[in-house]
């Protein structure tokens, strides 16, 4: 049974390519590292697809960019998703594309401009202005998370527009602590994002778990930004982060950039 984590502290509050990115030249001595997440069906446990993630920061240690390759369990790559932080690190520009379906979606940052599109294979490519005010968009969480931290592990409910780009838009959520047998014994941290309103009663949420220590996340519970091979439903997954992130090298970001991507069948 999950609940929500008790606090001393708690004040009671209680899926997610013919435009590219302008990407600027990074400092030469920007370190990178990968790491790799391994997704299976949040039911069955049946193994999915892996995604390999590549990091590029700062000297300081900023997080510049991410590049994730997404592979069928036979090693096969068929979708790319490609991050920039460097304007808005909770809302970054990126464009994610998937040669299964020939489904894209991301977000385009031009000066002071900023948009969110989706092209579907089945209908007209659609642009709309990037909605205004406290956004978080795609792996944009992850830096959210860590800007949140104290409020979230002070038992807060912590409110959050969260982009949809397959609607155009955003919707308001919530998240919050919960606790369970999984993570208690690790001494980890697991949140839950649910829409508000009523929705939040209606639709599934998600679950994330981040280690403590490090604030890096760990698990990934619910809808992915992945969808079937038709390209119609979101799959449900449950995706594992088992070791850190290892260093790695300009030249495997390059490669893994532009390895062509081929279709294939998730789950086989």
């Amino acid at each position: 049974m999950v609940k929500h984590r008790s606090s001393p502290h708690r004040s009671g509050r209680a899926s997610a390519l013919a435009a590219a990115l302008a990407l600027v030249a990074l400092p030469a001595c920007a370190a990178y590292r990968e790491e790799l997440g391994l997704a299976a069906d949040l039911d069955s446990g049946r193994a999915l697809y892996r995604e390999q993630h590549l990091l590029r920061a700062a000297p300081d240690g900023g997080l510049l960019e991410r590049l994730v390759v997404y592979r069928c369990v036979d090693g096969t790559p068929f979708a790319r998703k490609r991050v920039d932080y460097r304007d808005v690190p909770a809302a970054p520009a990126f464009q994610f594309e998937d040669v299964r379906s020939g489904y894209r979606e991301g977000v385009l940052r031009t000066g002071r401009e900023a948009s969110v599109f989706v092209d579907r294979p089945d209908a007209e490519p659609q642009r709309a202005p990037l909605p205004t005010g406290n956004l978080v968009a795609d792996a944009g969480f992850d830096q959210w998370v860590r800007r949140e931290w104290p409020r979230l592990t002070a038992g807060e409910s912590v409110p959050m527009a969260f982009l949809v780009p397959s609607r155009l838009d955003s919707y308001d959520f919530k998240v919050y602590e919960v606790e369970g047998d999984d993570v208690d014994r690790a001494g980890d941290r697991r949140f839950r994002l649910r829409l508000g309103g009523l929705l939040g009663w209606i639709a599934p949420h998600i679950d994330v778990v981040y280690a403590e220590r490090d604030q890096r996340l760990l698990r990934f519970e619910g809808l992915s930004n992945l969808r079937d091979d038709a390209g119609d439903d979101p799959l449900k997954v449950r995706i594992e982060f088992p070791e850190p992130p290892k260093a790695t090298d300009a030249d495997a970001f390059d490669r893994l950039a532009s390895e062509p991507l081929r279709a294939c069948r998730v789950g086989a």
